[in-house]
């Protein structure tokens, strides 16, 4: 440890945090919290060469889920969620955590409450597709580098597996 007590902001990478429990992936692919959204891709139901782009605001919930073409989801209805919301929301208590994604979206739970659905007073929002798809090109882009042991520039930033000193 540094002398002044940060030792974590001199270390070059930072640990993974492992998944609370496991998620389909072949469902929701992509959840994040990030830029002020819970927000996620979402896989069709109905049809395998569509995903949903869905996102919930942090402090005011608003609702946003539109196709990959930027066509609006036609489950989504004002402040009331599509089943693609309500997936999202699923895999990312699966992936962080309820109290996380309670904190993160800041949703006001009765104490012993469970279901982040009561502690949120969803709103429209405009929607975000075209960011949240793009971020999750850039995170599928990664798949495509080969294994090597050379540092890439551009993951300086990213968590490395293990990093405990």
């Amino acid at each position: 440890m540094t002398s002044d007590g940060v030792a974590h902001e001199r270390r070059g990478g930072a640990r993974v945090i492992a998944p609370v429990r496991s998620r389909k992936l072949a469902k929701v692919p992509f959840v994040e919290l990030s830029e002020g959204r819970l927000q996620g891709v979402v896989s069709s139901g109905s049809d395998v060469s569509r995903v949903y782009v869905s996102s919930i605001t942090t402090g005011d919930h608003g609702l946003s889920c539109n196709t990959n073409n930027n066509r609006p989801c036609g489950g989504l209805s004002g402040s009331y969620a599509c089943n693609h919301i309500r997936v999202l929301l699923d895999a990312a208590v699966a992936q962080y955590g309820s109290e996380r994604v309670a904190r993160y979206l800041k949703a006001e739970l009765a104490e012993g409450e469970e279901d982040l659905w009561a502690g949120l007073h969803p709103t429209t929002a405009p929607s975000r597709a075209a960011e949240v798809f793009s971020s999750f090109l850039r995170h599928l882009a990664y798949l495509e580098v080969p294994p090597t042991a050379d540092p890439l520039p551009e993951l300086q930033w990213f968590p490395a597996a293990g990093a405990v000193r």
